[in-house]
């Protein structure tokens, strides 16, 4: 009997690590030439010089800067984005977030002291980001040249 619950407890630690959220995240000192496309969450502390999408969050620290455009269904920034950024649903600027380019999401909260230079749409621009599901978003985006 004693066996047999070492066994079970055992099995279900295995099964909860394999269901447990995959965050993909790039360090600080890090930098990435070329698009990175995941179904899971991005955390960016380096230097992303091409796309960034994501089906889940995308998360840009302090740090982090991308140079190109992002489009997650959610997004908090702290770094610094040159590009669009396209949300389908909430969108979250740091008060240390500089945003060079356009911005179209849902939901849109700023911190004081966050820029963005750039427009900003809200509503029925972002409807049209929320049809798109998985990370079949990145045709849609363009490399900044």
């Amino acid at each position: 009997m004693l066996n047999s619950k070492k066994s079970t407890s055992t099995n279900n630690v295995s099964e909860n690590s394999n269901h447990s959220p995959a965050v993909n995240i790039l360090s600080e000192g890090t930098k990435l030439k070329g698009d990175l496309n995941s179904q899971t969450d991005i955390r960016i502390a380096g230097v992303i010089d091409g796309e960034a999408v994501s089906k889940g969050k995308l998360i840009v620290t302090g740090n982090g800067k991308i140079i190109g455009n992002i489009t997650s269904a959610d997004a908090d920034i702290a770094g610094r984005v040159e590009g669009e950024v396209k949300v389908s649903n909430k969108l979250t600027l740091r008060e240390s977030a500089i945003i060079d380019g356009n911005i179209y999401t849902k939901t849109l909260i700023v911190e004081e002291g966050a820029q963005i230079n750039g427009s900003c749409r809200m509503g029925s621009d972002a409807k049209s980001l929320s049809d798109k599901s998985d990370a079949d978003y990145a045709g849609d985006t363009k490399v900044k040249s």
